[in-house]
């Protein structure tokens, strides 16, 4: 059943990620966004109500909020009209909170692909905050982030686990180097985008003695 609900969840990444690139239109995009957000708040209540005493239990399906809030926000969001300054700053909070959900990961865990994925999303949340609440202009860019990430993040790993070939050590290593391609591409657009802007700030300062 969880796997079932991430393969929907990529579904909906990939919805929003053509509403952001003006491909979808976001009130019937916001359908998708509420019926599998309600699936993912209902589903790990109930599951929170009948999970034994282990901490880990616990940490696994508290993330699953994480995307269930975001997708319901911003359902309710785009179907109502409704200001989206509180979905930025719930982004802001679930990309800390991402960072701390990698480290675990990485450290505690010693678990890479998972460490990268949060990596990835907790890029991904922020770049939502940016572009909402920051006012960046953004949004093409987010949503090229957010259609690479549907699939590398959660579509493809979700129908690998339906196969249940998802802990294979081939496929480990496989999404080992796509994470990391992913991560290492996304890290060279931001320097990219902060020279380029260092760059505009020094050539109006030159414009503006001359």
């Amino acid at each position: 059943m969880a796997t079932v609900g991430l393969l929907l969840s990529g579904a909906t990444l990939f919805l929003n990620s053509l509403v952001l690139l003006n491909k979808a239109d976001a009130k019937s995009a916001s359908l998708l966004n509420i019926f599998v957000g309600a699936l993912q708040v209902i589903i790990p209540l109930y599951l929170l109500t009948n999970m034994g005493d282990g901490k880990w239990e616990l940490y696994n399906l508290a993330c699953i909020f994480f995307f269930g809030i975001t997708y319901l926000y911003n359902g309710f969001t785009n179907l109502k009209g409704f200001s989206a300054t509180g979905l930025g700053w719930f982004s802001l909070w679930v990309s800390i909170m991402s960072v701390l959900y990698a480290l675990v990961s990485f450290i505690l865990i010693h678990d890479i692909v998972n460490g990268l994925l949060w990596v990835l999303w907790a890029y991904l949340w922020y770049l939502f905050f940016a572009g909402i609440v920051l006012g960046k202009k953004i949004e093409r860019y987010t949503g090229i982030v957010a259609m690479i990430q549907s699939w590398i993040t959660i579509t493809l790993p979700a129908f690998l686990m339906i196969l249940g070939v998802w802990q294979n050590e081939v496929v480990t290593k496989t999404w080992i180097v796509i994470l990391g391609a992913a991560v290492l591409y996304f890290v060279i657009n931001e320097v990219k985008s902060i020279v380029k802007q260092k760059r505009f700030q020094l050539f109006n300062q030159a414009e503006l003695k001359n």
